[in-house]
Order: structure tokens, then C-alpha cells, then sequence
């Protein structure tokens, strides 16, 4: 029996989706699609030279991660920015992580240690901004902060509880992109060294604390009114 009659998606075709997606997750996060931006079908399929279904798949794909909403009426839309929205995904990651993290602690083993230390080495010795890139920290910067945060919640070994990480944290991503707010006195990289600290000393309270206060310090950051994020 052909092992490959199970799937319904042509090797090219699910190739040319990936590509697809990867340009339109891309150009969402660049800013390319303003907040609130409608997402036409029809437009990017013909500027991407590719099929309508193509495009509805990497659409339905980009909405899972929440970089896109789908409308009432069927279409598609980047999200709007609002103080609320992102106060509820903060409360979410305030929520979600340092429970995870407490699980990851209790049972990370030494090749987990190991991964957080390289992560956070990797994170430290990359540069957050570069001329070339404006306000924005650099992309490089961006993919070893979220390498640093996943691996410490790795040890968890829960699979479900991840991918709601790696959801969450990708519309934070959107939003910092969007947000025109900088602390230019908080020390980020002292609080990530206090937090592999924690973690490798195996001090779940402590890891959870500075996790808290991490994440709501974020929060703040990009919000008008500090004071709502607590």
C-alpha cells in the first residue's frame, strides 16, 4: 500500500503552502500589514502568483497563531492593537508560564540545564538593536529571546502546554513590534541572568517571582497606563 495515500496534499503544493505562509507570517510581523489591515485573498494571491486556496491556507494558518482575525463576513484582517487586547494576552503568559515553568524545574533533567545555559549565552551575546533595523530590535535578538523563554519551560515535557507558549508569545511579538513604547532604564538582560539563576539553582519560587515581574515590566512597557499592569 502506498504510505503516501493518506495525504491530501501534493509534496509541491504543501511546499508552495509553507512558502506562502512563512511570507505572509513574515510580513505581519514586519509591519508590512498596519493594525487592523484588511487581508485580501484575492490581492495576495495575485501578488504571490499562487492560487486562492493557497493563500485561504496560509490565512487560516496565520489566524491560528493570532496574527490574524477572521471577520464576520469571511474575511481576514490583521488584529487591531488596543491596550486591552494586550493586557489579556499578558494576563494569559502571567497566567500560563510560571506554572509551567514550576513544572519545568521539578522535571528538567541535566541536558534541559544545559539547554538553558547555551540559550541564555546565545541571548546574551547577541546584540538587541542594530542601525539597519531602526527601533526595532534586530530579528536575530528577537529569535534568541523567545529561544531563552521556550527553553526554560521546556523541561515540562508537555506538548500542549507549549504550543500555548509559542501562541502567546507570538502575538507579544506583534504587539512589541507595533508598540512605540521603550523603558530605556529597565535592565532586561539582568533580569533574564536573575532568571537562568533561579532556574538552574532549582528555586521554583524564585524562578516564578522574577518571571511575574518580568512579564508584567513587558506588559507595562507597551501599554499606556503602567498602572493597569500589574
Amino acid at each position: 500500500m502506498d504510505q503516501t495515500a493518506h495525504s491530501s496534499t501534493p509534496p509541491g503544493k504543501q511546499m508552495l503552502s509553507e512558502q506562502v505562509y512563512a511570507r505572509l507570517r513574515d510580513a505581519i510581523m514586519r509591519g508590512d500589514h498596519p493594525p487592523g489591515a484588511p487581508l485580501k485573498p484575492q490581492d495576495l494571491a495575485k501578488e504571490q502568483g499562487v492560487s486562492l486556496a493557497v493563500v485561504r491556507e496560509a490565512l487560516v494558518r496565520v489566524v491560528g497563531e493570532g496574527l490574524a482575525d477572521r471577520l464576520p463576513n469571511r474575511g481576514f484582517a490583521v488584529p487591531s492593537f488596543s491596550d486591552r487586547r494586550w493586557q489579556e494576552i499578558a494576563e494569559a503568559r502571567r497566567t500560563v508560564e510560571p506554572v509551567v515553568l514550576r513544572m519545568s524545574i521539578e522535571r528538567g533533567d541535566v541536558d534541559w540545564e544545559a539547554r538553558v545555559r547555551a540559550a541564555h549565552h546565545r541571548l546574551v551575546r547577541t546584540p538587541a538593536y542594530a542601525p539597519e533595523e531602526s527601533e526595532y530590535y534586530t530579528g536575530a535578538w528577537a529569535e534568541a529571546h523567545r529561544a531563552f523563554h521556550r527553553t526554560l519551560l521546556e523541561g515540562c515535557g508537555n506538548r500542549a502546554l507549549l504550543e500555548t507558549f509559542d501562541r502567546l508569545w507570538t502575538q507579544s511579538e506583534l504587539a512589541r513590534r507595533w508598540s512605540a513604547h521603550r523603558n530605556p532604564e529597565r535592565d532586561g538582560a539582568k533580569e533574564h541572568r536573575r532568571l537562568e539563576e533561579a532556574v538552574l539553582a532549582r528555586d521554583a519560587d524564585t524562578a516564578a517571582a522574577v518571571l511575574v515581574q518580568h512579564l508584567t515590566l513587558t506588559a507595562a512597557a507597551l501599554t499606556d497606563d503602567s498602572g493597569q499592569a500589574t
